[in-house]
């Protein structure tokens, strides 16, 4: 019994030690977005949407929840902040070609649609995160006229 006592001391210890160290935050100006925002021009409810459900984990500004400052979730939340970041980033639009910006709109589509995003782990902490058919079709209809807009998608019947 000693020696599991020892050992949870130990993992006390080092679970404390561990507070003190974390990932480096993604706290860009959320200014970052606006050159997506201007160029894609989505409607005031689809803006709302993307700020409550995409912003955080695919640009350069997130919204930190209070459990972040606790690791090892702050290692865990980063590696979904960076990875969403690394597939569509609209903090960086302006760098994006037009064949990839229509690609990245391509993309949105089918994960909204497919209901891929926001990932069930988001929405699980963030209810707000979670879309509505109406708010899909929102989404989807606006990414898919705005693809139009880039020439290489046909235009909507």
């Amino acid at each position: 019994m000693k020696i599991v006592k020892k050992i949870l001391i130990i993992l006390f210890v080092v679970f404390i030690i561990a507070q003190f160290f974390g990932p480096e935050k993604n706290t860009g100006d959320l200014a970052s977005v606006q050159p997506f925002l201007t160029e894609t021009n989505p409607p005031d409810d689809v803006v709302a949407i993307l700020k409550e459900t995409c912003f955080d984990c695919h640009s350069n500004h997130t919204r930190y929840p209070w459990y972040d400052n606790i690791t090892p979730v702050n290692y865990w939340l980063a590696e979904h902040v960076n990875d969403g970041k690394k597939h569509f980033n609209v903090s960086v639009w302006n760098d994006y070609s037009i064949k990839k910006k229509d690609h990245k709109l391509e993309e949105l589509i089918e994960m909204v649609e497919n209901k891929e995003m926001p990932l069930k782990s988001y929405t699980y902490t963030h209810s707000d995160a979670n879309l509505s058919d109406s708010q899909i079709e929102s989404v989807i209809n606006w990414a898919k006229n705005k693809r139009v807009i880039y020439g290489l998608e046909p235009k909507p019947e």
